[in-house]
Formats: C-alpha cells, structure tokens, sequence
C-alpha cells in the first residue's frame, strides 16, 4: 500500500495543439462603436449574484469574490479532460443587427464568443492573461435571427480561467420566455442503487432540474441523467423542469420508479477495518492473528501476492520463522481466525499491495487468479477476499473510454474473475476493494490516456471494476494517503493530511459524478454502508497521516454535516460504515491510538 501518487499530467502535446487549433480559430474581429441608444443585454455580466442567468459545463463554473475585475464577484470556472468549462447565456437580440462583445478574463487560453448569430459565429481568445485582460469582437445577426448564445471557456486540462464584467452591446430583442415543462418524462435502467431517467426536449430551454421526491437533486444540460445514491428495492418519485436564462419552468408530470433489490444486503452497524502484516515484517513487528485486539471488525491478510505479474497465481504464506521470529504455528494461525470469526470478525485475504502488480491479461490468467484465489480461501477457511491493485495492475488501453462498458482484457477479466468468486461462495462472500485516490477519484478530471492519448492511461482505472461489481462489494475504502492532490466537486484541489481531504474524497464516492467531466457518463453514487475512509494508522504507516481531531471533524461533517469548514457536501449520511487503516501492526506500534479514537467516535 506504500505508494506516493502523482496526478496525471497532460502532454506537452496538447499544449501544443491548444496553440495552433486556437491560433486557426480565434480571429478578433475590430469592434464598431456601439450607437448612443445600444444598451447592455447580458444578464448578470458582473456575476454579482452568482451565476443567475448562466450555464457552465459539468459544473465547472463557480461565484467567487476574488479576484474580480470590478464590483464583488466574478466567474471561476476550470476545465476538466474532457470539458472546458463552457459558461453560457442565451440573449435575445434583433435580427440583421450589429453587437459588441467583450469580457475581462485571467487566465491561460480563455475564450469569449457568441453561436447562433444567423451569420458568422465569432470567437477571440488569449493564450495568457496573468492580470485582467479584455477581449473584445463583434458580430451582426441574420435576418431571422432573434437569440444569440455568448459564451466564455478554457481548454482541456488548463488551469482554471475568471472572467468578469461580460457585456453584449446593441439593440435589444424580444424577451427570452421561460420555457413550458419538459413533456414525455420517463424511467428505464433501474439497479439496486440507480434508475435512469428521460424526457422530450422543451422549446428554449438550456438546461434542466432533475427533482427526486420533491428535492432538486440534478442540472443537467441534455435531456436525461442518472439519480444516483438510491436504497435498494425502494420506490421514488421523480419530476423535472426546463430552465434558461430567465428562469425555470414548472414542474413535469410525476414518475415513479423502483430500484431493484440487490444481491447483498445493506449490513448494520459501523465497522474498523485493518490490514494485518500476515506474510511478512517490517517496522512495525509481527502481530499474532490471536493478539489482534476485538476493535477490528474486518481484518484483511496481508498480503497474497502472484508468482509472475501476467500468471493470476495467487499465493500467501505466513511470514516465515527468519523474518519473524514470533509467527505462530500455522495450526495456530488457522484456530486463531476461526476464533476471530466466532466473535463476529471477517477475516479476508487481501491480494496485490505495493510489489504484488496483478494483470489478468488473458482468460488463463483470470481462470487460474479464480482457482487459485479459492484455495487460499477454503485453506484457511477466509470470508472473502479484499483487492488492493497498485502500481500498474490496473491500467485502461487507449480507445477504452466508457466505465460502463470496459474493453481492456485485464479489467474486463478481473471483473469475471471476481463474479465467479460471488457465485461460488454466495451471498455471504465479503468483497472489499482498497484502490488509491489515482484510480477512483482522479477519475473526474482524466480517465485512462483520454480521448486523444497521452494521458496516463491508470487514471481512473478502478472504476470499471467498482461499478460492474457495486451490487456485490461489501466495503469501498479508498487509500486517502500517499496521494498527490485531487480536485472534488467543488472544482478545486485537495491535497492529504486533513479533514478537508477526506471530506471532498468521501463526498465524491457518495455522490457520485462525471467521468472526466463528461455528465453523459455518471459514475453512480455507492450506499453509504459499502464506504469506509482509508487512512495510515501512523506517521510511519504512510504519507498523509491525519491526527485524531482531524479524524472526528471528518466524521462529523459527513455523518452530521457539522464542522465540515470550507468544503460543502451534498448530502449528509449517518450510515457511513467506518474506517479503514493500514495497518493493525503500526496502530499497536504506535499505541492503539487510531482504534481507540474510532471506538470513542459518538456515531449518533
């Protein structure tokens, strides 16, 4: 599990081919003087109330109140992989008539322009604007045009762009009208925690507000989306409305759905989880399965490793006698789980970690993973079995863009290999699954190399994997350690150590959210019983250590939506399942401080 992630860095590459596809495309057309009776028709061009009156991409675009250009707000929007951070407003305007547009912006490759002139769209940009910069063009409308769209972006992958003080100057139009309610609406695609919704395109309308028992839940651009988070075999009622810049429509008729029931029940209770060095020593010394204190709940093996990267030959063995001079009996050993699971633990064997790179690149591969997997289960009578794929297990081949529908043999054999594994053991088969921030969450800005290569093609790889098996997996505890900084919801990055962290990681998987930004390709929110919040149990233990006060802050926010500081959840989730360390050997070196701060937890 000791591992330090960076995030993905685009090419140089495209940072090339922003230069030329912008310099090919962005002429600035000289703007003529607007007459004395022109006024300003841009909605809220000072961003002074938010964003009212504008659309920005996969919730790319926030407020904020510095830097600003004038007034007290402006626009900070950043572009993801596969989004950049286009933020819109539908004006009215009159037709064969001259317009000026013009923005101050900040930022490296900004653009300004306006579509649906009924002549020649127009667009200016700048390739760097370190300080307040305005750009300016110009358009006349065609005959029948009455609406223009003006628009500000970024580019892929940059850097976030502000931009403030957005005006369009010329004779206004007839007002834009809210539209009618959406028409047609309906639910296909239920899961145990999802159902798919869809409906006919309003007359005027921008954008949409997805409503889930009354609650406003989603806005999205087209005209379906994904409610997420859903309890299993349960009933919802869903409505949505039409918006645009001058308001939101009212609401559609209702429709009704029901998620599915599920393979594995939702478990009560909160849980710890540990990793035991079972297979070798390190600093931390050689803890007895017997003198593995009751505070765990799950206690995972570490750690079965593959006799070659590609052979999905899995073995474990107990530390030998050399390395640890204390290891039990491997008698011993075996009583000691069974006594484990008598008080209620599961013990699993975990596969992979820091040296064990698992690559299931042929169907042999995944057969022998499957057969080998199960002899280490049955030998020492395990409850199932935890995958902790680092390094380069686990990696995306270029064309290889959708979660839903993976086409890269080692991730589409693993997810065989471990539906094979439910199948055999049944509906009490534990399966958790222990990825680093790098292949899950990483996974909303970039995911694998992208849609034009080069970036690193482990971005988000997880996913697939998580999503064909969410039914089944009973814990999620992400690595929120050894990891470089990763952007949340919010659009802006996080970096280990504090609650803020864990807060915006855990947020994500019980949100859910776009796949590189791409709102068409929803990666699902997980119940808050299979997620737990994976953390070094030591200074030693790993990069990232975060101190006990900083732990329960975490837990307040999203348990109790309380001293959540800066950071904003979406939801609030007593059931959240508990915590995660590596390892149970370092929390006893270090004093039993991390378990005994989890059992002090008030958790209602």
């Amino acid at each position: 599990m000791d591992r330090t992630r960076h995030p993905a860095l685009r090419s140089s590459f495209f940072a090339a081919l922003a230069a030329v596809t912008l310099a090919a495309a962005g002429l600035v057309a000289v703007a003529p003087s607007a007459h004395a009776a022109d006024t300003d028709l841009m909605r809220n061009g000072g961003f002074e109330s938010g964003l009212d009156g504008w659309n920005c991409t996969a919730n790319s675009g926030a407020p904020v109140s510095s830097p600003v250009h004038s007034g007290t707000g402006a626009l900070k929007a950043t572009p993801a992989g596969s989004d950049n951070a286009q933020c819109s407003q539908t004006v009215a305007v009159q037709p064969n008539s001259t317009y000026t547009l013009s923005s101050w912006v900040q930022g490296s490759y900004v653009y300004l322009g306006a579509s649906g002139t009924g002549t020649t769209d127009v667009s200016t940009w700048t390739q760097s604007a370190p300080s307040w910069q305005q750009l300016t063009t110009s358009f006349k409308t065609g005959a029948s045009t009455t609406s223009v769209t003006v628009y500000t972006h970024g580019w892929y992958g940059t850097a976030a762009y502000e931009a403030d003080d957005v005006t369009l100057t010329g004779p206004g139009g007839a007002p834009v009208q809210i539209p009618a309610a959406p028409a047609g609406l309906a639910a296909s695609g239920a899961t145990s925690s999802s159902i798919g919704l869809s409906w006919s395109p309003a007359t005027g309308a921008t954008g949409y507000t997805v409503y889930r028992d009354g609650a406003k839940v989603a806005s999205v651009s087209g005209t379906s989306a994904t409610a997420t988070g859903l309890a299993p075999a349960t009933s919802y009622a869903f409505q949505v409305t039409a918006t645009n810049s001058e308001g939101e429509s009212a609401k559609s008729a209702t429709v009704t759905a029901a998620t599915t029931g599920g393979t594995t029940p939702p478990p009560s209770g909160h849980a710890l989880v540990g990793y035991l060095h079972a297979s070798f020593a390190n600093g931390a010394g050689y803890t007895r399965m017997a003198d593995v204190p009751d505070d765990w709940n799950f206690i995972d093996l570490a750690i079965g490793e593959p006799t070659s990267a590609t052979s999905g030959d899995i073995r474990f063995n107990l530390c030998p006698v050399s390395e640890c001079p204390t290891v039990e009996s491997l008698a011993d050993f075996k009583a000691a789980i069974k006594a484990r699971q008598a008080a209620g633990k599961k013990v699993l064997i975990s596969i992979g970690g820091q040296n064990g790179q698992v690559q299931l690149t042929t169907t042999a591969a995944r057969d022998t993973f499957v057969s080998s997997v199960s002899k280490i289960i049955d030998d020492y009578g395990l409850d199932g079995l935890d995958i902790d794929f680092e390094g380069h297990s686990l990696s995306l081949n270029t064309g290889d863009t959708d979660f839903r529908s993976p086409t890269t043999p080692a991730i589409v054999n693993l997810i065989d290999a471990l539906k094979t594994l439910k199948a055999k053991y049944g509906s009490t088969f534990v399966l958790t699954m222990a990825p680093e921030t790098f292949f899950v969450q990483l996974g909303y800005q970039y995911y694998g190399s992208g849609p034009w290569g080069g970036q690193d093609p482990r971005c988000g790889a997880y996913l697939p994997v998580i999503h064909a098996l969410r039914d089944s997996l009973t814990l999620l505890h992400v690595q929120d350690y050894n990891s470089g900084s990763i952007m949340g919801l919010d659009n802006q990055y996080h970096s280990m150590g504090g609650s803020d962290f864990h807060i915006a990681m855990t947020d994500m998987l019980l949100t859910g959210f776009p796949v590189a930004g791409d709102t068409s390709k929803m990666f699902p929110a997980l119940r808050p019983d299979q997620v737990a919040i994976g953390l070094p149990a030591s200074t030693q233990a790993g990069n990232g250590w975060t101190s006990p006060g900083e732990v329960t802050k975490t837990l307040d926010c999203l348990t109790k939506k309380a001293d959540c500081g800066a950071y904003q959840t979406h939801g609030t989730w007593p059931g959240l399942r508990g915590l995660m360390t590596w390892s149970i050997n370092w929390d006893r070196f270090n004093g039993g401080e991390f378990s005994r701060n989890y059992d002090a937890y008030p958790w209602s």
